[in-house]
């Protein structure tokens, strides 16, 4: 198959060389359909507006795009290794659906602008969609610490038994860091919403009238990114960012399994895992394993690992556009589609958690910090003359 963009009459592509670079981008893409076509609508009826396009090849474009874009939803057709990425699956098709309008339509612009318009619009989505998972995981939460409202818990520092807390206490605190997360994830937009196309290569379009205010209004981005050379620039660190957040909040979910996991072992009992969420082992018929909870708690390397290998593929690149930032794509979807199940997942599993008020026992020493402010305000003692008090008394 003869790509869009080789050099007409060159050696043909070693097909060593097709497979090494496209990578997983056929696969990968396959997300990016729906954006991409939103885009390309843009950029043509930006074309069409500025006299660089045929009223008829605009409006054939935006229905040939829209037609494409359903069969892709439907299953119809797949982005191909030949097709190298979704930019060409699709150019390639509407060329072959609607003629010579179709090979009109990549006039004053680049897949690089191209490949950053469909990713911006796909990452507000999925940024929005985390957000919310993540609040929709602080309300499990709010739920479970009603459903407890009068259990009470120990405090733990150190993995000992420190001051008394309760259930409400303990939730609410992973509820509040969950809904920070919600906003950390919110604030990547300052980065993502920005218009790149019009920016091409990252150099602009010379002697075309294109106009960038057209598409960001069209594609509904907060500015245009400027300037062009800015673009390029950026790549990589809206990503980072999203994964920054990611390893966040997939880090809270993490500390929340951590300790239902360790709540939940024979031998403390606090807790009472959902059966539809355990697993049984296949040896030992007694036995329900905490596997999901585990799993979230182990999961936040793999969301570390994305981040640290996004941070590396730019960390040395010199300006302009380069291959590696195509390397991105991986680790960036596998970061959210993590958060995205490990999100879904939690909120579901917290529904159906129990806490076992007959099996939470709290000593009387957990009242030794308690009894040490009570003599500084009834005796009017030094906090350290009243800590050492208290202290000797519980060596006794």
């Amino acid at each position: 198959m003869s790509r869009l963009w080789e050099k007409p009459g060159g050696a043909p592509l070693d097909e060593r060389v097709l497979r090494y670079t496209a990578g997983e981008d056929h696969r990968l893409d396959a997300r990016l359909v729906p954006y991409d076509v939103r885009a390309s609508i843009a950029h043509a009826e930006m074309l069409g507006e500025t006299g660089l396009l045929a009223a008829a090849d605009v409006a054939a474009i935006r229905d040939g795009l829209a037609a494409l874009a359903a069969a892709h939803a439907a299953g119809d057709w797949q982005i191909e290794l030949g097709d190298e990425d979704v930019h060409t699956a699709l150019e390639r098709r509407l060329t072959a659906a609607i003629g010579e309008a179709g090979a009109r339509l990549h006039l004053g612009r680049s897949r690089n602008d191209q490949v950053l318009a469909a990713l911006r619009l796909y990452l507000r989505d999925e940024v929005t969609a985390l957000a919310q998972g993540a609040r929709a995981a602080a309300a499990a939460l709010d739920e479970l610490a009603a459903r407890e409202a009068a259990t009470p818990l120990t405090g733990y520092t150190h993995h000992q038994p420190a001051m008394p807390s309760s259930v409400p206490l303990w939730a609410g605190g992973f509820a509040a860091e969950l809904r920070d997360d919600a906003l950390g994830l919110g604030a990547c937009l300052r980065r993502i919403d920005q218009n790149p196309l019009g920016s091409a290569a990252g150099y602009g379009v010379p002697l075309l009238p294109i106009d960038r205010e057209s598409t960001r209004r069209r594609l509904g981005f907060a500015s245009v990114h400027e300037p062009v050379t800015a673009v390029q620039l950026s790549r990589g660190k809206a990503e980072a960012q999203v994964l920054f957040e990611i390893a966040l909040t997939l880090q809270d979910l993490g500390r929340l399994a951590a300790d239902l996991v360790l709540w939940s072992s024979s031998e403390l009992g606090f807790v009472s895992l959902p059966e539809a969420m355990t697993t049984g082992s296949s040896i030992m018929p007694q036995k329900r394993n905490p596997d999901v909870f585990e799993l979230v708690r182990g999961r936040s390397a793999t969301a570390q690992a994305c981040l640290l290998e996004a941070l590396a593929i730019t960390a040395k690149l010199p300006s302009g556009y380069h291959r590696d930032l195509q390397l991105l794509k991986a680790p960036l979807f596998r970061g959210l589609d993590l958060a995205r199940d490990t999100l879904e997942i939690m909120a579901a599993a917290l529904a159906g958690v129990r806490f076992r008020a007959d099996r939470i026992h709290l000593a009387p020493e957990l009242r030794a910090t308690e009894e040490a402010y009570r003599l500084v305000l009834e005796q009017g003692l030094p906090f350290r003359e009243a800590y050492r008090r208290v202290a000797a008394r519980y060596r006794e």
